[in-house]
């Protein structure tokens, strides 16, 4: 695959985008504006998402998979993020932070366990990393494992979980202390089941934005898990999540640049129908200008989020391109979401107009899985500098 272009990618993919695409509008739209306004978590989308085999996009047949890539997985993103950022995060970290770290990182009784059902998305699972005073700072992860016997107990907290309470959610996976190495906190990774006593998910947020994703603050209190449970190496906790991390910015970009490009899409069709002093506003340039930056903004994103998909799928160290499309992309969903809104005027101040709910979902792309200032910050030092 040397062209980055969708049009001129093979045909399965040019499939999948229209397929998606479909649904989005079809099934995803109609709702979308109820399920923000309720805070409602949309299962009945999930469950659509689901029969369609979108869970399972990137992981092999083998494992329950579609035997298909990042890229797939990204163009389906950007289809349901075009219409709705909460349902197309609901799927990325389904996949990204939920069953990938078992797919990486688990041993063969755990994969046999738990990924069947979250590949088939009829099971979520969260992905516990962020702590009140810890989320890229490693060292101030202060949630342990003790062990106990043949056991890990558990106490600690995490904040901002994806995923995490839905009806459907069947495990966190979670960062803890384990001990010490070095001088320094040994950090391990361990799943930790819903039902598992101690464990609790507790109320919900009340976000900005990102209304029907499920997000929850979660406790940890006096939980016992057998150490079978722990996921990978022992010690390797908070670099197994960095790498996670590293696939989950090629699709949180792809998520933005859908954003983006929703934004184009609203913003054209109204400004096509929108008249002012007997003109479509479209005609003038001052609203033409505006669109076709935001247009250069979303086709930017999407270079470089297939840039770096091409290179995970080569094989190829993808880290630089991936900060690289998560800024990019980021900083095109949210100044798009400041024009969009701007060029609709007082209806792209409510909430039934989807501009506006992108101009509140938006925001925390330039914050969630690695803010604006980490992607420069690691891109800088990819320089040298």
């Amino acid at each position: 695959m040397t062209d980055i272009n969708i049009s001129d990618l093979p045909e399965e993919y040019r499939e999948l985008q229209t397929v998606v695409r479909e649904f989005a509008n079809e099934v995803v739209d109609p709702v979308s504006y109820q399920h923000d306004k309720d805070h409602s978590f949309p299962y009945e989308i999930v469950s659509g998402m689901a029969e369609m085999g979108l869970f399972g996009l990137p992981f092999p047949e083998e494992v329950g998979g579609m035997g298909g890539d990042y890229l797939s997985f990204g163009i389906a993103l950007e289809e349901l993020a075009r219409v709705d950022q909460s349902v197309a995060i609901t799927l990325e970290a389904g996949v990204g932070l939920g069953a990938m770290p078992i797919f990486h990182f688990g041993n063969d009784a755990q994969k046999e366990k738990w990924l069947p059902e979250l590949t088939a998305g009829t099971k979520l699972a969260g992905f516990g990393l962020t702590e009140p005073g810890a989320g890229s700072d490693a060292g101030a992860t202060r949630t342990t494992a003790v062990e106990d016997g043949s056991d890990f107990i558990i106490n600690g907290s995490k904040q901002f979980i994806t995923n995490s309470g839905t009806n459907i959610t069947s495990l966190n996976t979670v960062t803890a202390v384990t001990g010490e190495r070095d001088g320094k906190k040994e950090i391990s990774t361990i799943i930790v089941p819903t039902d598992t006593p101690g464990f609790v998910a507790e109320p919900a947020y009340d976000k900005v934005g990102w209304n029907a994703s499920d997000t929850h603050p979660l406790t940890f209190a006096d939980c016992r898990v057998p150490q079978e449970n722990l996921l990978g190496e022992r010690g390797r906790g908070f670099a197994n999540f960095l790498s996670i991390l590293a696939e989950g910015r090629v699709a949180i970009a792809a998520l933005a640049t859908g954003a983006a490009q929703g934004c184009v899409d609203e913003s054209v069709k109204y400004a096509k129908e929108r008249t002012s002093m007997g003109r479509a506003i479209g005609e003038y340039q001052a609203i033409s200008f505006k669109i076709a930056r935001m247009e250069a903004r979303a086709h930017t994103a999407r270079l470089a989020w297939m840039a770096a998909a091409a290179r995970m799928a080569k094989g190829l160290d993808f880290r630089k391109e991936a900060y690289i499309a998560k800024l990019v992309s980021s900083e095109a969903a949210m100044d798009n979401a400041r024009d969009a809104t701007q060029i609709h005027g007082g209806y792209g101040f409510m909430n039934e107009y989807r501009v506006s709910r992108h101009y509140r979902d938006s925001k925390i792309l330039e914050i969630g899985e690695g803010t604006t200032e980490v992607q420069l910050m690691l891109i800088a030092r990819g320089l040298g500098l």
